[in-house]
């Protein structure tokens, strides 16, 4: 369970709860259309690989704009920019080699970038609602190193990603509900 160790603005607060509900949304739209076109790469798949690290950019240069105003863990959020830009350049080249190339691009970014989540959420734990982004950063991490394996073996394919992304999106849901939740009650 989160505890509050200090009262963060609501403001910030307000923007991060809603960009979680963003992310969501986001990620479960995506996984549906992914799981769709998981077995082969075709001009729908490809796209939908690309604008997933993309829409993480957008997401992080938001996110960076709120955590400046609340002395937040910018550097972590820079850092989580520049892995998911280099990752939509990766799988974009990727993919011209096929899935398992693609599964090795998004493997090595869900180590990097679960690491960095793991970190910025510790960071931001007296904003509450974090556990869940701790805990999303770490399975992330062991997430990616599963993703190396499958592109080892015969039949990979890309419906393990979507279910990587709508998890991921729940976490960030369970992380909107509670901040949402400490926002109200602040104790």
């Amino acid at each position: 369970m989160d505890t509050l160790t200090a009262t963060a603005p609501t403001g910030v607060t307000t923007a991060l709860s809603r960009l979680y509900f963003l992310r969501f949304a986001f990620a479960a739209v995506w996984a549906a259309l992914l799981f769709t076109t998981a077995d082969s790469l075709g001009p729908v798949s490809v796209t939908l690989l690309v604008v997933y690290p993309l829409f993480d950019v957008a997401c992080a240069v938001a996110d960076v704009r709120s955590a400046r105003a609340d002395g937040g863990p910018v550097r972590g959020l820079y850092a989580n920019i520049a892995l998911s830009t280099l990752t939509g350049v990766g799988l974009a080249v990727a993919a011209t080699s096929g899935i398992p190339a693609v599964l090795r691009v998004w493997g090595a970014w869900a180590v990097t970038a679960g690491v960095v989540q793991l970190v910025v959420g510790a960071l931001r734990r007296r904003l509450g609602g974090q556990w869940a982004m701790i805990a999303s950063g770490a399975i992330s991490t062991l997430a990616g190193a599963s993703f190396f394996a499958q592109a080892g073996k015969d039949g990979a394919s890309l419906s393990n990603l979507a279910g990587y992304a709508f998890l991921g999106g729940v976490f960030f849901l369970v992380s909107a509900l509670r901040l949402n939740r400490a926002a109200r009650d602040p104790r």
